[in-house]
């Protein structure tokens, strides 16, 4: 695995992202932004799910599917992209694994969210069923336990090249 780790984070590529200052920074920025419109939509969706905002149909909520996903594709990327410049920091970190289990998840709760209380106006009038609910709040923790980690994985890593394992 360190071999692994060392190759990579000694490609052209991945040199480029840790030294260009633009590079670097440019996709931390974009990271961020997508994860505010990601959050942001996810946090909008589950509290009116939680009753905030009744006077807006849940249906309206999948208007903002095309935003999400854009936003999903922005995050991926960027990630990758910060992964590159760093990738024994992130790959040798729990707290990294626990982000993306936590992603996951979440995103998970939406999908199955979109495909029934959200993917039908039948359901607008009615209170939200209590398993929805139930997710919906599960969703908000776990959109807040992705920002928190990611926060932590600045803090957190023990390693930061692999190359400095062999030391």
């Amino acid at each position: 695995m360190v071999d692994v780790l060392i190759w990579l984070e000694e490609t052209r590529f991945s040199t480029w992202m840790r030294e260009s200052g633009p590079a670097f920074f440019s996709s931390l920025v974009f990271h961020s932004i997508g994860m505010a419109f990601v959050t942001g939509i996810h946090v909008a969706t589950d509290l009116r799910i939680l009753g905030v905002a009744p006077g807006v149909p849940r249906s309206l909520m999948r208007r903002y599917t095309p935003v999400l996903w854009a936003s999903l594709v922005v995050v991926t990327v960027s990630g990758l992209l910060l992964l590159l410049a760093y990738p024994a920091k992130a790959l040798t970190n729990p707290v990294f694994y626990f982000k993306l289990v936590a992603i996951a998840a979440a995103l998970w709760i939406m999908r199955a969210l979109m495909r029934g209380l959200l993917g039908d106006s039948r359901h607008d009038a009615a209170p939200a069923p209590r398993k929805a609910r139930i997710l919906a709040g599960v969703s908000l923790a776990l959109w807040a336990a992705v920002i928190t980690s990611g926060r932590f994985l600045a803090y957190t890593a023990k390693v930061m090249l692999a190359s400095h394992l062999l030391y």
